[in-house]
């Protein structure tokens, strides 16, 4: 048995596991989204993070990167186990087909795992739904947790797209968002003079209902 997943997160460009084979390519009928929290890594219980989760759109195409794990059920088993860990904030994993480039009309692959999120605050926790592009700008910028702050996932996310050579014009625009509302602060700073007050004060973050606590690492 061979284990495939599909990354179009953080995964395209820091997948962290043990794997024989990266292939750059998309899926069908569904298109990227910054709706789910991150609570731990980039984002705290109190101020959430936004990141990518998929959301179904017929006819839309999502470029990432799929890995293969060959070497047997134990290393399956392994890369399995952590991706769970890092991917815990997605309730869902689905089985797409995996398509590569010149290639549109017959998949690759099938069954490719990949990790989604119920679109239902109800149902699932995690799931902050859509917001204004400013509200979703505000909240990135000012997002930080252990592990770093939420505007580097999105940024490293749009140079990682540009890096495979499909970049994702939702993902600039929201990107070129949170650089307006960084260059407002900044500005304010160098009207205001100098300033021992940081980036992370001078912005207030959005108040956000509190999530209980996981372990997941931004996927």
């Amino acid at each position: 048995m061979v284990l495939w997943v599909f990354g179009y997160g953080s995964l395209v460009w820091n997948p962290c596991f043990e794997f024989d084979e990266k292939v750059i390519g998309f899926i069908k009928d569904y298109k990227r989204v910054f709706d789910l929290a991150c609570i731990d890594h980039r984002g705290t219980p109190e101020h959430p993070a936004r990141t990518c989760t998929l959301e179904q759109n017929v006819g839309a195409l999502c470029w990432g990167a799929a890995y293969c794990v060959r070497g047997g059920p134990e290393k399956e088993k392994a890369a399995m186990a952590y991706l769970e860990r890092r991917e815990c904030e997605y309730d869902q994993k689905t089985l797409v087909d995996f398509f590569k480039e010149g290639e549109p009309e017959q998949p690759l692959l099938t069954g490719v795992i990949v990790f989604t999120s119920t679109p239902d605050k109800i149902s699932n926790k995690y799931y902050l739904g859509p917001a204004p592009i400013e509200d979703m700008a505000r909240q990135i910028a000012t997002a930080f947790g252990p592990f770093g702050n939420n505007r580097d996932y999105l940024f490293l996310l749009e140079k990682a797209m540009f890096d495979i050579g499909h970049e994702d014009d939702y993902i600039i625009e929201l990107a070129n968002e949170v650089r307006k509302v960084l260059g407002v602060v900044e500005k304010e700073n160098k009207l205001s003079g100098p300033s021992d007050v940081s980036l992370k004060s001078s912005l207030s973050p959005i108040k956000l209902a509190k999530l209980t606590e996981a372990i997941a690492m931004d996927s």
